[in-house]
């Protein structure tokens, strides 16, 4: 059966079409400037090709990408497709797995835009340009929040007015679950197990870490919005609540231009003046450059902090995982967070850390937790849940 599996940003669309249950890769790609001029990439059989076209909106990327999978005979008809699997960032608490998409499931994921502005209408760009091009197929929204529904209220829940809560639906959703769920359910086909207390890190320009036990998230460091948790590219992570009403005081700023800051000028951009990107950091460290050492140093304390909330409320740990841009890459910034967590008996092997995007152990064979590099996997997970809706 054929899975397509898309991604899609407000000027982007990210796919790739497995054959499932093999979950083989039968092509992926990247289209790019979708609404400004516009170029794509086509990862075929190894070998990329990318090429310059308009793309006016996302219909005429997803007609451009069916021609491509004709001409290069790996459909024959668009009814081989079966369904298109969709990454949705905010489901809110309707949803704790992933849907076949319908006219309330479309609603809803309207309903929850105001708190993902700029995922879910693009996410929703992505649904309707697939129901018009691939017109027999199934249509599957898979969520980044539902992995995170399986948390306890007294971790989901602030400690604001209890009707808020209920009434405005102010709570701890998490994201990155759709990431968090493919590497714990790999880390436990590693432990052979599934009775485990994982800790992963989803370590990218956003970030995020879940305490997962037994499959099951327990517990998340993104909040109502991607912004709460761990200081990442541009987000700011944890901050006191009341810096935000007395710098919109101080400097006269509306809730959108506090917001603006909060979400884009922060972070290692805020702090190093330099860039949102960790390898530039990791540069500016080598150069002298005291921000970014600054910086660098506030990233590994924040990612410590929570690692270390979660050895704790899980009564211990059988893994710490480390997976996307960051997690999966940065060689330093993996050595700085498991070499401040020696005080938990965990012993760093450099020599095994020395990669990129490659599965491996990282940690000596007398360290209390083994911590492991897992490459995520989104776009695979949406083609399992999507096959498993539909099969």
């Amino acid at each position: 059966m054929k899975i397509l599996s898309v991604n899609a940003g407000s000027s982007s669309l990210k796919f790739q079409l497995f054959l499932m249950p093999e979950e083989k890769v039968l092509i992926s790609g990247l289209f790019e400037r979708i609404g400004i001029d516009g170029s794509y990439t086509i990862k075929l059989n190894g070998e990329k090709v990318t090429k310059e076209t308009l793309l006016a909106n996302h219909e005429v990327a997803f007609n451009i990408l069916m021609k491509e999978l004709i001409d290069n005979n790996v459909v024959s008809s668009l009814d081989e497709i079966k369904a298109v699997g969709h990454r949705v960032v905010q489901g809110g608490d309707y949803y704790d797995k992933s849907v076949i998409i319908d006219d309330e499931v479309i609603s809803r994921i309207e309903e929850m835009s105001v708190l993902a502005p700029l995922h879910n209408p693009a996410g929703l760009t992505g649904i309707k340009a697939s129901m018009s091009v691939i017109k027999n197929a199934i249509n599957v929204a898979v969520f980044d929040t539902a992995f995170h529904q399986t948390m306890p209220e007294e971790n989901y829940v602030y400690a604001l007015p209890y009707e808020w809560n209920k009434e405005y639906k102010i709570r701890k959703y998490g994201y990155h679950g759709t990431s968090h769920k493919y590497v714990s359910e790999r880390i436990n086909q590693i432990l052979g197990r599934d009775n485990t207390r994982v800790i992963t890190c989803h370590l990218g320009n956003g970030s995020s870490i879940s305490a997962v036990k037994d499959g099951k998230c327990v517990n998340t460091s993104m909040g109502l919005t991607p912004t709460a948790g761990v200081i990442m590219g541009t987000r700011c992570g944890d901050v006191d609540a009341t810096i935000i009403t007395y710098m919109m005081d101080k400097l006269n700023m509306s809730t959108k231009e506090i917001e603006n800051v909060m979400n884009k000028e922060s972070g290692l951009l805020g702090i190093s003046g330099v860039s949102n990107d960790s390898r530039d950091i990791v540069d500016g460290i080598e150069n002298g450059n005291s921000r970014c050492l600054l910086a660098q140093k506030m990233l590994v304390n924040s990612i410590v902090s929570y690692i270390a909330k979660y050895y704790v409320e899980l009564g211990g740990a059988d893994a710490i995982v480390f997976t996307a841009g960051i997690g999966e890459n940065s060689i330093v910034t993996r050595r700085d967070v498991i070499n401040k967590l020696g005080a938990l008996g965990i012993k760093l092997d450099e020599e095994a850390n020395d990669i990129r995007s490659i599965e491996r152990l990282i940690t000596t064979s007398d360290s209390k937790v083994p911590c492991y590099v897992i490459p995520t996997n989104e776009e695979l997970m949406i083609a399992k849940d999507s096959y498993n809706l539909i099969k």
